[in-house]
């Protein structure tokens, strides 16, 4: 038997339900196939904030046939700006509009991370072809060369043909396919608030994803949900040895990293509420992907820094593609070993890049930052598009 006919006769199994998940199942059932996604919380959403999208999700969002209610929830930005968080001066910008369209057949947004898992989770749900099963947990997963079985942590096993990983960063079956240990744990804590749009200073509601970059710290910010709501995003690099997500913390802690930058950079951080840090994480990069009949997706495969903003739009690219290898070939095995060399180098990249630009632009100080401003004022908007077009233009195929 095929494997394109195994896997039409028997469901795939997707453990996770975030954002990855869900696309990896919206697509495979596009496909044609069953499907059954599980998750181990108690239900399906999604936790944290706002999110950037490059063009190449909105090229992802088409292929599995949710761009329009995608582009309904995004807020299309004009610019990406880069201010001096020492001078609160500008550094530079890139335009994000008609040129920036042209060039990549898509718009950049930002949406909030919660709408955009619901714009997945209403489409599986829709779908006849996908169950969708919460509080299951999958902790391991056995083979027998014909079939994956998935051991549920309630101690149910659950039976198909293939077994996509998406269970993310601290993944059970990533620790069974590569077996590389915890997350290397970056030392860069990030505080997370969404305010409304109205406690934002006035002078500071910019149509821009705004990235401000000091020494050893950064403050981000930008608006979402049709302008109800403000993101802001603050680092620290302050060498937190564990990783910690989600924990409530005070306004006087977030502040204490950013006591010697410019007062108007500073001041943004009074306008937060409810501010919650994660302790961010990430992998090296690995080629193996696979394991038989189970198969790594989103951060349980390439787990990167934030500084890209390349996280959720690898994930989709992994879904596109994944689904793609999968109903234009027989035989299984090379299905899983093309989706697998058509992404590592890919992401790969975005991994290690993810890391420099966390390096040499969000930040030094210094020497080192002035090296940065002369070299980021010193290019165009259309030579910044240039220097994106191997990102941007991609499609995940």
């Amino acid at each position: 038997m095929t494997g394109r006919a195994i896997l039409r006769d028997h469901p795939v199994l997707v453990a996770g339900g975030g954002i990855g998940g869900l696309a990896a199942a919206l697509g495979l059932a596009r496909k044609g196939f069953r499907v059954i996604v599980l998750e181990k919380a108690p239900a399906l959403g999604e936790i944290g904030a706002g999110i950037q999208l490059g063009p190449n999700a909105f090229h992802a969002f088409d292929q599995l046939g949710v761009g329009e209610q995608a582009r309904a929830m995004a807020v299309f930005i004009d610019q990406l700006r880069l201010m001096d968080a020492m001078t609160a001066e500008e550094i530079t910008h890139i335009d994000l509009g008609e040129a920036f369209r042209t060039r990549f057949g898509n718009p950049y947004a930002v949406v909030h991370r919660g709408d955009l898992h619901g714009v997945f989770l209403r489409a599986c749900a829709e779908h006849p072809a996908i169950t969708l099963r919460t509080s299951a947990e999958v902790v391991s997963a056995a083979q027998d060369g014909a079939s994956v079985s998935a051991a549920l942590a309630s101690g149910e096993r659950v039976q198909g043909a293939l077994l996509v990983a998406a269970d993310g960063l601290w993944s059970n079956l990533r620790r069974q396919v590569v077996g590389d240990g915890p997350p290397r744990v970056s030392g860069h804590t990030t505080y997370r608030s969404v305010i409304p749009t109205g406690q934002m200073p006035e002078d500071l509601r910019w149509n821009a994803a705004t990235l401000w970059a000091g020494p050893k710290c950064h403050i981000v910010h930008y608006p979402l949900s049709g302008w109800k709501s403000f993101n802001l995003v603050v680092t620290y690099h302050n060498d937190a040895p564990e990783p910690v997500a989600g924990k409530p913390v005070s306004e006087e802690e977030v502040r204490k990293g950013f006591e010697h930058v410019h007062e108007r950079a500073r001041s943004i951080i009074s306008h937060g509420r409810d501010w919650k840090l994660w302790v961010l994480c990430d992998r090296d990069p690995v080629e193996n992907w696979v394991d038989g009949r189970i198969v790594l997706l989103g951060d349980a495969a390439h787990p990167m820094m934030q500084y890209f903003a390349q996280g959720a739009c690898m994930a989709l690219e992994d879904a596109v593609c994944l689904s793609h290898m999968l109903s234009s070939r027989d035989d299984l095995d090379a299905a899983l070993e093309a989706y697998r060399s058509r992404r590592v180098v890919r992401t790969a990249r975005v991994q290690l890049q993810s890391r420099e630009i966390g390096e040499h632009v969000y930040h030094p100080a210094g020497a080192h930052a002035l090296v940065r401003n002369a070299i980021m004022r010193s290019k165009s908007s259309a030579q910044f598009h240039e220097a994106l077009a191997w990102l941007y233009g991609g499609t995940g195929l």
